[in-house]
C-alpha cells in the first residue's frame, strides 16, 4: 500500500476496491495528528477507558495495545487506537503539563519555547543576551557603588529592550 511522505496516509490506487476504507483510515489520522492535544507525554501503558477522541504520546517502552509503536501519537477511536508516526518539529498541546509539547530529535520536549526573538505588537522586547553585570566591590563610599551597579542594570535593560531608553 502506498502512502504519503509525512504522516503515512493511505493513498488511494487506480481502481482500488472499497475506497473509502482508506480514505477513512487516511481522515482518522489527520484528524489524530493535526492541531493534535494529547492527555499526556510518555505513557507506556493504554489507559482502561479512554474516551473517544483521546490521545497520547506513547512512551519509550510501550506495553499491551500500544506495543511496537514508541514515540507515536496514540489515539482511540470508534475502531480502537490509531497511530500516527510523530516526526522531528511536531508540536501538540499537552493538558498534562498545560504546555505546548516539541519533537525535538527523538525527544519530547514540554514547555520550552525556542526562537531567535520575542516581538510584542511587532517590536523586539528582548534582544541578544549581553554580558553579566559586576557585583559592586571594594570602594568607601556604598553610594557611588549602588548607583554605578543600578545604572549597569538599567543599561542591560534597555539593551535587552525590557525598558525604553
Amino acid at each position: 500500500m502506498d502512502t504519503s511522505t509525512r504522516l503515512g496516509l493511505p493513498l488511494l490506487a487506480p481502481g482500488q476496491a472499497q475506497k473509502e476504507l482508506f480514505h477513512n483510515e487516511a481522515i482518522a489520522a489527520i484528524d489524530l495528528a493535526l492541531q493534535a492535544s494529547v492527555e499526556a507525554v510518555g505513557a507506556n501503558t493504554p489507559p482502561d477507558e479512554p474516551a473517544e477522541g483521546d490521545c497520547w504520546i506513547v512512551g519509550d517502552a510501550p506495553v499491551g495495545a500500544w506495543a511496537g509503536h514508541a514515540g507515536a501519537l496514540a489515539g482511540w477511536t470508534a475502531s480502537g487506537w490509531r497511530f500516527v508516526a510523530a516526526r522531528e518539529g511536531m508540536a501538540v498541546w499537552n493538558r498534562a503539563a498545560d504546555a505546548v509539547a516539541r519533537l525535538v530529535g527523538t525527544a519530547w520536549a514540554t514547555g520550552n519555547l525556542t526562537g531567535t526573538a520575542v516581538l510584542i505588537g511587532g517590536e523586539q522586547v528582548v534582544g541578544a543576551r549581553q554580558p553579566a553585570i559586576a557585583s559592586p566591590q571594594g570602594g568607601a563610599t556604598i553610594d557611588a557603588e549602588a548607583r554605578g551597579t543600578l545604572a549597569a542594570v538599567l543599561a542591560t535593560m534597555r539593551a535587552h529592550g525590557l525598558i525604553h531608553p
